[in-house]
């Protein structure tokens, strides 16, 4: 069985999150006010931090007993023999779960010319987070004490402080990373009880879960259009924000179709459930006759949340709307062929239904309406699109939030396929202050890459696979259970 991986998202601009020594452009991200919490295993944090500092060339040291890392020093600016300062680097670890680390960086200064150890300001801190909860930040403040570091003879240890700028490196390169979209996996997953976190039993033709609204919206509701929007993968924001848009259009009484990266091979699983009663045996069938759910590796296209978002266009075809879905995602091709077949398959709809209003949830390169930076023979999906059919509006939405967590496959640093609920951080560009509602904001033109707009989510919360090979961590709640057949990712 071909296997392949493919990027869902893209993270443009993460190298210009911070300044350090190595002079990298600055963040224009406000002064944390409380401490950040990795959801990797710490020995894949430090590993990372070790490799920031090296790439600046600096050698790394470990003591053993406490694994924290010093750098060599160096000196800060030229000075007399007798008054000069040097500095280096602190890094301290701290494992809060099984796959959520704290990792400070410090830079200690030490002086030829002073006698006393200068304090350092109050530093986040001391409050074990809850090991059965994906929290990201620590609530109390505590301070940071410097007895057993290392000495320099003829030096006296300063102060030492937080070095927010390295951390801000760090956390772009444990959250600011490429999703990758598997492509061609085997389905061995079997269906035995299906329990879908959220799923409730009720009449078939009960009302659709529309959530709160979307703000600025209302322009993209228009027969015709085509409305694209990047999807961050593995998410419970996403899915719910397209139900909401989904009842707006359907409320204007508009023909609505909701394309989904789902391989075109199951379109018929998705419009039987469509013209289902919805009940668990229903769902129960769609998982069975869709290979897409079952596979042994799954990223985040097939999450509970994308099941939640196909009920809910179920329930507003039960009370009348005219609700179509689209299944357009190849089945194994990549690259180009892949993006060429996925254009294909939305354009054959759209030659069907040319007055649609037509919602279509992909990954952020596929749906680019301009190029990519990195391969000049890339064509995205996006573009296909806007190319084939300059008659009918393309619009693209690139996602903003506020620093959460979603489900998604990424290398991790030993370079293997992992998929699991991964922290998520945004860009500065698209960065959402926390507890701000969900809205659309329109470029004043579009973008280089090829955004018309930005879709903002939120916080972003994770949404795991609808069915699991094995039995997860304690924190992640089950969505069903099964026997893994299979227990080797494939690398390639």
């Amino acid at each position: 069985m071909r296997w392949h991986w493919t990027l869902g998202l893209l993270c443009v601009g993460c190298a210009s999150l911070s300044r350090g020594l190595d002079g990298a452009p600055a963040d224009a991200e406000p002064m944390p006010t409380v401490e950040k919490v990795y959801l990797v295993p710490l020995d894949e944090a430090m590993f990372v931090a070790r490799r920031l500092l090296e790439e600046q060339r600096l050698d790394i040291f470990e003591n053993n007993t406490t694994h924290e890392l010093y750098s060599q020093s160096w000196e800060i600016g030229v000075n007399a023999r007798g008054n000069r300062t040097f500095e280096r680097y602190l890094v301290r670890p701290e494992a809060v779960g099984p796959r959520q680390s704290l990792v400070r960086i410090f830079r200690l200064q030490y002086r030829e010319a002073d006698d006393a150890i200068m304090q350092q300001t109050p530093e986040p801190g001391s409050q074990r987070a809850n090991d059965h909860t994906y929290n990201h930040f620590r609530e109390a403040f505590t301070h940071d004490t410097f007895e057993a570091v290392p000495t320099m003879e003829g030096f006296k240890l300063r102060r030492g402080f937080r070095d927010l700028p390295q951390e801000r490196k760090l956390l772009a390169r444990l959250e600011m990373v490429p999703s990758l979209e598997l492509v061609g996996g085997k389905a061995s997953i079997p269906v035995r009880e299906v329990k879908v976190d959220g799923w409730t039993a009720e009449a078939p033709d009960a009302a659709p879960r529309c959530g709160d609204p979307v703000e600025g919206v209302a322009p993209l509701l228009a027969g015709g259009t085509t409305v694209l929007v990047a999807d961050p993968l593995g998410t419970r924001e996403l899915p719910d924000a397209a139900a909401r848009m989904l009842c707006d259009a359907a409320e204007k009484k508009l023909p609505v179709a909701l394309a989904l990266s789902v391989p075109s091979v199951d379109q018929s699983a998705l419009e039987e459930y469509l013209a289902s009663a919805g009940t668990n045996e229903d769902l129960e069938r769609l998982l069975v006759l869709s290979d897409f759910f079952r596979r042994v590796d799954q990223d985040g296209r097939s999450s509970a949340g994308v099941i939640h978002l196909v009920e809910a266009a179920r329930r507003l075809r039960a009370r009348g709307s005219a609700i179509s879905l689209v299944a357009f995602d190849s089945r194994e091709a990549a690259g180009n062929a892949r993006e060429a077949e996925m254009a294909a398959n939305l354009l054959a709809f759209r030659q069907e239904h040319p007055d649609a209003w037509m919602l279509v949830l992909a990954g952020d390169v596929h749906v680019r309406t301009g190029g990519v930076g990195w391969d000049s023979k890339f064509e995205p999906m996006g573009r296909r699109l806007t190319r084939a059919q300059p008659s009918s509006p393309v619009l693209a939405l690139e996602v903003g939030f506020a620093r959460g967590a979603h489900y998604a496959c990424r290398f991790n640093v030993w370079e293997q396929v992992d998929c699991d609920v991964h922290g998520i951080n945004p860009t500065v560009e698209a960065r959402q202050e926390p507890n701000t509602p969900r809205k659309v904001a329109m470029f004043a033109s579009r973008g280089e890459t090829g955004f018309h707009g930005r879709l903002y989510l939120g916080t972003l919360s994770p949404s795991l696979p609808v069915l699991h090979r094995a039995v997860r961590a304690p924190e992640k709640p089950e969505a069903a259970h099964g026997e893994a057949q299979g227990t080797t990712a494939p690398s390639n």
